[in-house]
């Protein structure tokens, strides 16, 4: 198991990092949480270029990485010895860990030491520490909670909110519940167009879920979008064959989130495919709905879209989260007992999986209500 996987599964519990620590070695470990303090935080504001130094200590021994900030460019690790230190900031290994993974936002087991000291004669504040206080802050809020999914959609360029999409304010509502668990998401459609990798919304996950593992899959290889706790893969959505070995590879899932092709076909495919390897609790996410009413991407324009397209699908989920209360015998479909919630905002659609096994009306009261026959008295 590798260091990332164990720091998720070890989540607040400072004695499991304390063990790893000791397994893997603080250097292994440090490095992995560098990366994800980088990662996570807001782009640098100083004009002028600084050092922060991260001191990561476990026991006697320390591991010290320098990043260089300035802005416009992203945090660079560089020999501390280049240019002017700004700031050192020191943490424990399992402080640091129990801040990133485990959902804490504790304030012991940290120190700063504030470099260098303003001239004696110089009346207002110098540049370099001005520098190094906004530096200092872009690193500290990379151990802040995450801003809102909105408010990151547009920060790393997602077109799930701020665009023609409106869906960061669903999302946010239904996968709350997931914040701070150890999830595992797939998301299958990755963006992008001709030269351009895409990959938004795989950071934006990453961000919002600081336990989660990501996996993307898209019919393009953009496997160079692969990070700590982000696994690309490629594959057709339109080929069961390719689905099920993502899923036996990289499930069961939490989340699953068809922002592939949208063909209406594609979608119900994909639905039959991976939602058995979606856990009990976990939803299935369906975007771009209105292709059900487009014939390019084999949709009817009518009132009512039929069974073939993605609306089709949701009506059919329907009726079967309601086979307790139908009149026919008919058995009910395979996933009848399994969707416990179906949810359809403008252009997306939100399925909870669970057991679907609640008993309908008492016959007595069924057949009284649907008139089949008089009470007797």
């Amino acid at each position: 198991m590798d260091i990332v996987t164990r720091l998720l599964l070890a989540g607040p519990d400072p004695d499991a990092v304390a063990r790893l620590v000791d397994e893997a070695g603080l250097a292994a470990v440090a490095a992995v949480l560098v990366d994800e303090v980088v990662f996570r935080c807001d782009p640098p504001a100083n004009t002028h270029p600084v050092h922060v130094v991260l001191d990561i200590t476990a026991g006697t021994e320390t591991a010290r990485t320098a990043l260089r900030l300035v802005r416009d460019e992203p945090p660079t690790a560089v020999d501390n010895d280049a240019e002017p230190v700004g700031m050192v900031l020191r943490f424990t290994a399992v402080d640091l860990a129990c801040r990133l993974f485990g959902g804490t936002r504790r304030g012991g087991d940290f120190g700063n030491r504030f470099l260098p000291a303003p001239p004696r004669d110089h009346a207002g504040p110098d540049p370099l520490m001005r520098a190094a206080a906004q530096a200092t802050g872009t690193i500290m809020s990379g151990l802040a909670a995450a801003p809102a999914l909105g408010e990151l959609s547009v920060r790393y360029g997602s077109d799930k909110w701020a665009s023609f999409h409106w869906y960061t304010r669903h999302y946010e509502n239904y996968l709350a519940p997931f914040r701070d668990r150890p999830i595992r998401l797939l998301e299958i459609g990755i963006g992008g167009y001709g030269r351009e990798l895409g990959g938004a919304s795989l950071r934006m996950w990453r961000r919002w879920f600081p336990r989660g593992r990501i996996v993307g899959m898209d019919v393009v290889d953009k496997t160079a979008l692969t990070a700590p706790r982000v696994t690309v893969v490629v594959g057709d959505q339109s080929d069961p064959g390719t689905l099920l070995a993502v899923a036996r590879e990289h499930g069961p899932f939490d989340v699953v989130i068809d922002d592939g092709s949208h063909l209406n076909a594609h979608v119900h495919s994909t639905f039959a495919t991976l939602f058995p390897h979606v856990r009990d609790g976990g939803v299935y996410v369906v975007e771009d709905l209105q292709t059900a009413y487009w014939p390019s991407f084999g949709g009817v324009d009518t009132d009512t879209a039929p069974g073939h397209t993605s609306v089709g699908l949701l009506k059919s989920l329907l009726d079967g989260l309601h086979h307790a209360e139908r009149v026919s015998a008919a058995t009910p479909g395979a996933t009848a007992g399994a969707v416990v919630g179906v949810h359809v905002h403008h252009n997306i659609a939100f399925i909870e999986k669970g057991r679907n096994d609640e008993d309908g009306l008492p016959p007595w009261i069924a057949g009284r209500v649907r008139g089949e026959g008089a009470a007797s008295s």
